[in-house]
């Protein structure tokens, strides 16, 4: 049975992830900071107990991540899914809340840096040795033509670069890293009016992961399968 190591599980895509993971028969780490409130979560680890195990995880927490690496160590991950992200004050120019930027960045770039670095070992020793990035196409610098969205933005650019680096270094394990643009999802983040559900956008990524191979480490991919720029 397969592994995938999910952050971010209690709703929207996250928790789609989860669904269509254990839907598939594979086993499910499903990982959350709260999940005494994740009660569409706990609900779905019911119908499938040994499948599905949910965890406290606050990715933000040095010690936290550490600690689930060590209960870990004999588990192979196949696939580790950084989900976990945050949007952030939604400001203009002229209008920058500092003060909110450096958590953005904790939850969107460093969080998966640290995870990547806590569960290389465990990634290393499966079949799939797969690690995949939620990012955006917000964080593409040659898509930006609109502007704004200066602290998301900025994150996921970030992120992209931490992808781009790891897919390098890991290279020599087998490890592909890639990154996925979900689209414009309908969850609390993109809102009613989003283009597409998460179902859609799920289905997607999870055709992507199934036929990603080495060769397509290092690259940056649209829940579709269009390659988007840096």
């Amino acid at each position: 049975m397969p592994t995938v190591l999910l952050t971010g599980a209690n709703r929207g895509i996250g928790l789609e992830f989860a669904r269509s993971f254990a839907a598939d028969g594979w086993r499910v780490i499903a990982c959350c900071r709260n999940p005494d409130k994740a009660r569409d979560l706990k609900a779905l680890a019911a119908t499938a107990p040994e499948q599905i195990s949910v965890r406290r995880l606050d990715v933000t927490d040095g010690l936290k991540v550490a600690s689930l690496a060590r209960e870990l160590a004999d588990v192979a991950i196949d696939v580790l899914l950084n989900n976990a992200g945050v949007y952030g004050p939604r400001t203009g120019f002229g209008e920058t809340d500092y003060d909110a930027w450096l958590p953005v960045f904790a939850v969107n770039t460093l969080a998966p840096m640290r995870m990547a670095e806590r569960f290389v070992e465990h990634v290393a020793r499966s079949e799939r040795r797969l690690i995949v990035n939620i990012s955006s196409r917000m964080g593409s610098i040659t898509e930006n033509t609109t502007g704004g969205a200066y602290i998301y933005r900025s994150s996921k650019a970030a992120l992209n670069m931490v992808g781009k680096s790891l897919a390098i270094d890991l290279a020599e394990r087998g490890i592909a890293v890639v990154a996925f643009h979900p689209g414009w999802v309908q969850t609390d983040m993109g809102g009613p009016n989003a283009q597409i559900t998460v179902a859609e956008s799920v289905a997607g990524m999870r055709r992507l992961i199934d036929r990603l191979t080495i060769d397509d480490s290092g690259r940056f991919y649209a829940y579709d399968g269009r390659e988007i720029p840096w």
